[in-house]
C-alpha cells in the first residue's frame, strides 16, 4: 500500500509561512536617542553670538576703529587679576560644568519615558516604543481586576515597575499572589526588550476617625 504524496505548494495552495526571523520573544532594541533639539538650538545660537560679535570686533581693529568696550575691559580684568582670583575660578567652574552638561548630553540616549518594545523583524527601520504612563495605565487596569483590590498605583520605571495596592477584603496573602500573577502575565504582554522587575506593596485601607 502506497503513501500519498505531499501535495505541492502552487497557486490554488498558500505556501506555510515561514517562521519569523530577528529574536523573536527574546529580540532586543536599543533605547530610543533623542534629537535634543532644544539644547543643539541654544549652544548654536551661543556660538553663533559670539562667534558674531569677535569677527566684527576683529573688523573694527583692522580697519582702524575703536575696539568694542566689553573686549577691553575683559582684557584688562584678565591682565589684572590673578590666576588663583575668585571670580577666575568662578568662571572656569562654570565652564567645566557646561561641558560636562554637554558632554552628558551627547552621550547619553534620553527620552527615559519611553520604553523599548522587543523586535521581532530584522528590519532595522522599524522600532517600537511604549510610553512609560501608559504602561503604567494597563498594569493599574490588570490589577484592578484582582478580586479584594480598592485601589491601584503603578509606577514604571526601566528597570522597576512599583505597584501599591490597597485591598479592603480577602486575605492579603491571597491577594498578594494574584497581584503577583496578574501584574507579571500584564508587563509579559507588554512586549518590552527589557521587562522591569516586578514590586508590589499591598496594605490595608487606612480606617476613618
Amino acid at each position: 500500500m502506497t503513501e500519498p504524496a505531499e501535495e505541492a505548494e502552487g497557486p490554488d495552495r498558500p505556501a506555510s509561512p515561514a517562521p519569523p526571523r530577528g529574536g523573536g520573544a527574546t529580540g532586543r532594541s536599543g533605547r530610543f536617542w533623542s534629537r535634543r533639539r532644544v539644547p543643539a538650538a541654544l549652544l548654536a545660537a551661543g556660538v553663533t553670538g559670539a562667534a558674531g560679535l569677535l569677527l566684527y570686533d576683529v573688523a573694527a581693529v583692522r580697519t582702524e576703529h575703536a575696539g568694542m568696550h566689553w573686549r577691553r575691559w575683559l582684557a584688562d580684568q584678565l591682565d589684572r587679576r590673578p590666576l588663583d582670583d575668585g571670580w577666575l575660578l568662578v568662571g572656569a567652574a562654570l565652564a567645566v560644568l557646561l561641558g560636562l552638561v554637554l558632554i552628558v548630553l551627547a552621550v547619553t540616549p534620553g527620552l527615559r519615558t519611553i520604553l523599548p518594545m522587543r523586535r521581532d523583524t530584522d528590519r532595522a527601520d522599524v522600532r517600537a516604543g511604549l510610553d512609560r504612563e501608559a504602561a503604567a495605565l494597563v498594569l493599574r487596569d490588570r490589577g484592578m481586576e484582582v478580586s479584594g483590590v480598592q485601589s491601584v498605583r503603578v509606577r514604571v520605571r526601566r528597570s522597576r515597575a512599583t505597584v501599591r495596592v490597597v485591598s479592603h477584603f480577602r486575605d492579603l496573602h491571597d491577594v498578594r499572589r494574584d497581584v503577583h500573577a496578574v501584574m507579571g502575565d500584564g508587563i509579559r504582554e507588554l512586549g518590552l526588550a527589557r521587562p522591569p522587575t516586578l514590586s508590589v506593596h499591598l496594605r490595608r485601607p487606612a480606617k476613618k476617625g
